[in-house]
């Protein structure tokens, strides 16, 4: 029984040594590439009914590859394999490749385009972006709040002021958010919108630019610094990382050497000893 157990644990590192190589992670960034291209073709009527059977083909032998990968690391893990979110990621990707695609199901086909995703647990760079992007959720949080409240108020506003003259746009306050939020990305905001209402209103610039300067140019920008400090604090923790690694290299370096230096004393005051006791042996 515990030779068993034993065997079974080696077979696991193997596992677990096998799919950490860098051979194996790179053929697997190679297999998902290749697959987003292949499920781009299979958007075309023309590929489709010159290639069709093939594309179809190689995508379940793709998706039986991500199977039994995951299958070797759930092996390889076993409960530790939960503990990484993006292994939790990588397995709900995979999953929705095994959904039936058949009656009113068909159209979960379409989601199969999300294995794509899989690049995003793959490569380390992106994978330390998407950790900066939820890093900065919090902080982006109280950024939505305040912008929420600056929406409500024009919005209020722009309901009173020029809800009964432009309906379309402003007659309701759900009518007057979306205008406004259309305003805010600056489509079509002046030609389509600003400028016939001030064709009624011709102060109504005094209310939209006011507007666009606190949401398009402040507040917006706030999310582009949020995430400017996010990443550079991941970076920079990284970077410390890395530098306390080399440090406790070169610490453990310096302990061996210590220790040989140690060793050659200890030889050397033999040595002399046996000198001092050769010499007083001569002497006598």
């Amino acid at each position: 029984m515990d030779q068993s157990a034993q065997s079974q644990l080696s077979l696991q590192d193997r596992a677990r040594h096998f799919v950490e190589r860098p051979v194996v992670t790179n053929t697997i960034l190679g297999i998902i590439i290749f697959n987003a291209v292949t499920l781009g073709l299979g958007t075309s009527d023309a590929v489709n009914a010159r290639i069709g059977g093939l594309l179809g083909a190689i995508d379940k032998m793709v998706l039986a590859i991500f199977v039994a990968e995951l299958a070797l690391k759930l092996f390889a893990y076993r409960l530790k394999f939960f503990s990484s979110a993006w292994n939790i990621f990588d397995l709900l990707v995979v999953s929705v490749g095994l959904l039936p695609d058949k009656q009113g199901l068909s159209a979960l086909r379409g989601l199969r385009v999300i294995r794509a995703l899989r690049l995003l647990s793959v490569i380390p760079q992106m994978r330390a972006v998407v950790q900066a992007l939820l890093d900065a959720l919090p902080g982006m949080g109280a950024v939505i709040v305040m912008i929420s409240i600056v929406f409500y108020v024009f919005g209020v506003m722009a309901t009173l002021m020029y809800g009964a003259a432009f309906d379309e746009w402003f007659g309701t306050l759900g009518r007057s958010l979306y205008s406004l939020f259309q305003i805010m990305t600056l489509e079509s905001w002046s030609m389509g919108i600003v400028r016939p209402v001030m064709e009624e209103f011709p102060m109504a610039w005094s209310f939209f630019v006011p507007f666009i300067i606190i949401t398009a140019f402040s507040v917006l920008n706030l999310f582009i610094g949020l995430l400017v400090n996010t990443m550079q604090s991941a970076v920079e923790a990284e970077a410390e990382a890395e530098f306390e690694k080399l440090r406790d290299l070169v610490r453990k370096e310096t302990d061996v050497v210590d220790a040989h230096v140690l060793e050659l004393h200890a030889e050397v005051k033999a040595l002399r000893q046996e000198l001092s006791v050769l010499k007083g042996g001569g002497n006598g």
